[in-house]
């Protein structure tokens, strides 16, 4: 059978062949290894509540916001973070230099609320990334060691967020201490395309750098969800050598600090954050751009680990739509008596693609599920078209974009 097909034919299907067994080792050790982590944390029994750890050994929290002009923001979401199950925290909320009313709301709030601290970056600063230097000013003023990130539009799953993410710094995670502890944030769901988009982009990117963390390769986290110890942050020079990029100060920060042993993922139920996605498409290639802006600053590893998905993924759909342009092309020309044998190495490949495509549903739906965001079976493929072509675009075309003269 075999060498009755073309050399063509033969070449083709070894392509399809191996970029699909890549396909399969990443979802299978990546994805595979933060759905794991999706659970939701079993409930306690009764011995188990008798033994929960006392408050004296839950450590303080400094939870840090960074506002500008959030105003609308922080009445919608602000709340939630005054309700945690949690018995010693802080929130500081850094007006990034707001013109609107946010610094009226906050000093309102600021009488309500005994643990809301207040502090600011003048509207003069000139800097390229005021988040920076915000989330410093934040960790300046924090009176604990251990800080939780999140955003002005973002609100807590529950009031078990905060305990939840802090319950990686206790996971054992090898000889070193846990240090910056991952963890996901969602966007509110909406109807609409460009909202399936978003979830499915979100998704996929979130289950990946969470499951690359698990495999003890860690890359990046989001500001809506992060947590890292105050000592680390400054032991190491805060975001010094990161300061020329107006992103970053999430993931390259990560992707400098974190390592195998001193990284922990949480990802349950329970300690998710839901932000606020963009309505337009423009905001959102916006938005997508900042993030990409900052790839080229990643580790070479990183990056090569993050390339060889979208590379092995578009090859295999090359292959697979060339293999079965080839088998069409040459039965229409020999009009062999055998159309099942003619067309054999397409159908083979065509197999390969339905099957990666069910593991993806699989894997895919089932946090999706667990975390109450958008499941997507059948737009799998197109999304996997779509996305990897608008990151490619603006990748080509960043390097082209005049670049800040002042910081």
């Amino acid at each position: 059978m075999w060498n009755e097909w073309s050399l063509t034919e033969q070449v083709l299907l070894c392509v399809v062949a191996a970029m699909w067994l890549y396909q399969m080792y990443f979802y299978l050790r990546y994805i595979l290894a933060a759905v794991r982590c999706t659970r939701p944390t079993p409930p306690a029994t009764n011995a188990e509540t008798e033994e929960q750890t006392a408050p004296a050994e839950q450590p303080g929290v400094s939870v840090i916001v960074c506002a500008k002009n959030e105003e609308q923001n922080l009445r919608d979401y602000l709340q939630a973070l005054f309700t945690q199950d949690y018995p010693e925290y802080e929130v500081i909320v850094v007006n990034d230099g707001s013109v609107d009313n946010t610094r009226t709301f906050l000093e309102y709030w600021q009488k309500r609320y005994r643990n809301l601290r207040l502090t600011f970056v003048p509207i003069e600063a000139q800097v390229t990334s005021t988040k920076k230097l915000a989330i410093t000013l934040g960790a300046k003023a924090a009176q604990y060691d251990y800080l939780l990130l999140t955003d002005a539009d973002c609100r807590p799953e529950s009031p078990h967020w905060i305990s939840e993410m802090m319950k990686g710094f206790a996971r054992p995670s090898g000889s070193e201490a846990v240090s910056i502890v991952l963890g996901f944030g969602a966007y509110f769901v909406k109807p609409g395309l460009l909202n399936r988009l978003i979830q499915f982009d979100t998704l996929l990117n979130g289950l990946q750098y969470l499951g690359m963390a698990v495999c003890g390769h860690p890359y990046m986290g989001v500001g809506r969800n992060l947590a890292y110890r105050k000592q680390l942050f400054f032991a190491h020079g805060g975001f010094y050598g990161l300061l020329n990029n107006k992103a970053g100060d999430d993931d390259l920060f990560v992707n400098r600090e974190a390592t195998a042993t001193n990284t922990a993922v949480v990802c349950t139920p329970d300690s998710l954050t839901w932000s606020v996605p963009k309505n337009s498409l423009s905001d959102w290639l916006h938005q997508k751009r900042r993030h990409l802006s900052v790839a080229p600053k990643y580790k070479f590893a990183t990056k090569l680990r993050l390339g060889l998905e979208p590379l092995t993924r578009g090859l295999l759909y090359a292959a697979v739509i060339a293999l079965v342009v080839v088998c069409g092309y040459r039965l229409s020309v020999t009009g062999y008596r055998s159309a099942i044998s003619m067309w054999l190495p397409a159908i083979i490949a065509m197999s390969a693609m339905l099957l990666r495509w069910l593991m993806q549903s699989i894997l895919l739906n089932i946090p999706a599920r667990r975390w109450g965001v958008t499941r997507t079976v059948l737009l799998i493929p197109l999304w996997e078209i779509v996305l990897p072509l608008i990151t490619l675009t603006m990748m080509l075309i960043e390097p082209l974009r005049p670049k800040p003269k002042r910081w």
